[in-house]
């Protein structure tokens, strides 16, 4: 039977226990309601937050954004990065602290690696915006714990149905709940007021041809997803490594040559985002 999408949505709407994300980001859209802000001012309030400060500089200077310890400030970040890249990397920061805390340390794996190849294909299509594909990747299954957090007892159904049934995680979502993680990605996009190129990945990544307003970023973020579980990378909730879909490949019009160098960098940046989860005591 599944659950009611109204009570769930309202569930997500009322949502508290993402750290860091109401004060921060409240006093962050303040600031950008002024024309006259400077990327100083906002650093100085992501700054106030120490603890979030580190875990956000850790990130940019690993092997997912290409900067190995040459960003040393939140100021630095945001000339180089965009405020858009970080504001991604504030809710990153705060997602990596609802899945450590719920163990869903696969998932946080498989999330970085999906970020680490959503940024190398970005490169090797000469997207504009690698470091914003590459941020919506790191969240686009942000859905997923949510439904673990909010959902116990339904995700322990989930669990069994893809054991039992051989099923993906996302048919196992629509069997039990009626919905999935995108869906529900969907909707704390919303709440937070993200902007498309962000919330469109979220949404679509398994149904690339429905984005609306960033379908190349969408594209990428589906085919790092599914290059990631067929390397093994983490663990996204099921073993199964779904098709690539064939709008989503023709529309990034990767070639033989270009596929085969983006799996090698893959591989080899994979490996260098495996030993920056080791540095941080996360293995699995």
């Amino acid at each position: 039977m599944s659950v009611d999408k109204e009570s769930l949505r309202t569930r997500v709407k009322a949502l508290k226990n993402v750290p860091t994300l109401p004060d921060v980001f409240e006093a962050i859209n303040r600031l950008l309601e002024d024309p006259d802000t400077a990327a100083e001012d906002i650093a100085t309030v992501i700054s106030s937050d120490q603890a979030l400060s580190a875990k956000i500089l850790r990130v940019v200077n690993s092997a997912l954004h290409g900067f190995p310890g040459r960003i040393s400030s939140i100021t630095h970040a945001l000339i180089i990065l965009g405020f858009d890249v970080v504001q991604g990397l504030i809710l990153s920061a705060s997602v990596f602290d609802m899945m450590l805390g719920k163990g869903m340390h696969g998932l946080w794996k498989h999330s970085l690696g999906c970020a680490t190849t959503a940024g190398v294909i970005a490169r090797k299509t000469n997207h504009p915006h690698p470091e914003e594909v590459s941020i919506a990747a790191l969240l686009h299954d942000i859905g997923k714990v949510i439904i673990k957090t909010e959902l116990p007892e339904e995700t322990s159904r989930i669990d069994e149905a893809i054991e039992k049934r051989k099923i993906s995680t996302y048919e196992a979502e629509e069997q039990i709940l009626g919905l999935n993680h995108s869906t529900v990605g969907r909707w704390l996009c919303e709440e937070w007021n993200l902007p498309n190129k962000l919330t469109d990945p979220i949404a679509y990544h398994h149904k690339p041809g429905m984005s609306e307003f960033v379908q190349v970023p969408t594209a990428i973020v589906h085919v790092a997803d599914i290059l990631v579980r067929a390397n093994g990378f983490g663990f996204a909730g099921d073993n199964l490594v779904p098709q690539i879909d064939p709008k989503a490949w023709a529309l990034l019009d990767i070639s033989d040559s270009v596929l085969e160098e983006i799996i090698r960098e893959m591989s080899e940046q994979l490996e260098d985002t495996g030993d920056f989860l080791s540095d941080d005591g996360i293995g699995a």
